[in-house]
């Protein structure tokens, strides 16, 4: 990894600190953390600067909720510190400086050593902020690519399980209506984040999640009960919930942009997700889910049947389709990449913003087609040194 001196500047033509673009600004970084946004002329002479080049900007790093696999590995079949280090690395080319590996339904032994290698990982990796649990506790209704098989209601041991990282953060998809509403208060009550996601519920028994402290809706409009003219569901509650977050997936594939043009109108608070599978920052197009081949093609990751497993898709070209695709101002996309996931996750004191006493993770593109030039996670750079677009 690249050293770099322990109080040191990042100056740029634009500098979106999660709320104000400021132009010509540098961000100064002591160790881990940002000690001072200020105008590049009032940078003390006396510290290094690093000069961004040309119209590029300086933004907080992309926080990502959910991401299953990455540099050809997927969490389920490799639940290990390794696999996770890699998963991010994979991921940290795109701008994504902090990420949840998610464990699609699986066994609770599974589980149990998936969240001990994110535990692990997180300790020596900042990058990796806790880990996500999109099921078991799921429709049979709705289980999308994953294995109905694996799905069951919760138990006692399932609680304490998820209950037992206290410093990480853990977050849970789950059905409502098939866990008892007891359930969810408990895990929120513990910190846990609970989302709804391959679910049937009605509006009601959505409400009803809301009250007991359910925040999330994983990948809106897929795998959930469909949003109808006398049975509004799911969608409908997340878009009118202004203390809610809901994952978009910007591929083009998963949901229409027209669609997702709706959403982001609604008081709900939109928040850029990959769903990303091992092709992502990988070089192979198959792997293996559940013993069934999965295949990236043209932007889709599908089983043999078509049915859509997870997505081929990175945060920087989430955060450029949300500009092109959704018409939605730069400044804006990149809220959805960085201060919504981090409120989402309850670590909006910390990370999403570039201000005093945060930590310095931020990412540098270019600002047409988002392409990732340098990122920094508490406030090391990564090794871009070796590549076309390194910095000098």
């Amino acid at each position: 990894m690249t050293t770099i001196n322990p109080c040191h500047a990042v100056a740029a033509r634009n500098v979106f600190d999660g709320v104000t673009v400021l132009e010509d600004h540098a961000v100064i970084v002591e160790g881990a953390h940002i000690v001072e946004v200020v105008p590049r002329g009032e940078v003390p002479a006396s510290l290094p600067v690093m000069e961004l080049p040309g119209d590029t900007w300086l933004a907080p790093g992309f926080i990502d909720v959910q991401v299953n696999g990455g540099g050809d590995v997927l969490l389920n079949d490799d639940p290990t510190v390794a696999a996770i280090n890699t998963i991010a690395a994979a991921h940290r080319r795109y701008g994504t400086t902090g990420l949840m590996p998610t464990l699609i339904s699986d066994t609770y032994e599974k589980m149990c050593t998936a969240l001990a290698a994110a535990q692990a990982a997180a300790a020596a990796n900042p990058g990796v902020l806790g880990i996500h649990f999109e099921g078991p506790f799921l429709s049979p209704e709705k289980p999308g690519v994953h294995d109905a098989a694996m799905f069951r209601s919760p138990e006692p041991r399932d609680l304490e399980l998820l209950k037992g990282w206290p410093c990480g953060t853990v977050l849970v998809t789950l059905a409502p209506e098939r866990v008892p509403t007891e359930f969810i208060t408990a895990l929120t009550l513990a910190g846990v984040r609970v989302s709804l996601g391959h679910s049937m519920a009605t509006y009601g028994e959505t409400q009803a999640a809301l009250a007991a402290g359910l925040t999330g809706f994983t990948h809106l409009f897929n795998a959930m009960r469909p949003l109808a003219s006398r049975d509004p569901g799911p969608i409908a509650a997340a878009l009118e919930a202004p203390a809610a977050w809901f994952g978009m997936i910007v591929d083009g594939v998963h949901v229409a942009p027209a669609v997702l043009r709706l959403a982001v109108r609604g008081t709900g608070h939109p928040m850029l997700v990959t769903d990303a599978m091992p092709p992502v920052g990988g070089n192979k197009a198959t792997f293996e889910l559940y013993g069934q081949t999965i295949t990236a093609r043209d932007g889709r990751c599908t089983r043999a049947d078509g049915t859509l497993a997870g997505a081929a898709i990175d945060m920087a070209s989430c955060v450029r389709n949300t500009v092109r695709d959704l018409q939605v101002p730069l400044p804006t996309a990149l809220c959805f990449a960085s201060t919504e996931p981090a409120d989402f996750l309850g670590l909006g004191t910390m990370l999403g913003r570039l201000a005093p006493g945060f930590r310095a993770d931020m990412v540098a593109f270019e600002p047409v087609e988002i392409d990732v030039l340098e990122t920094w996670v508490a406030g090391e750079p990564s090794a871009a040194a070796n590549r076309e677009h390194a910095l000098v």
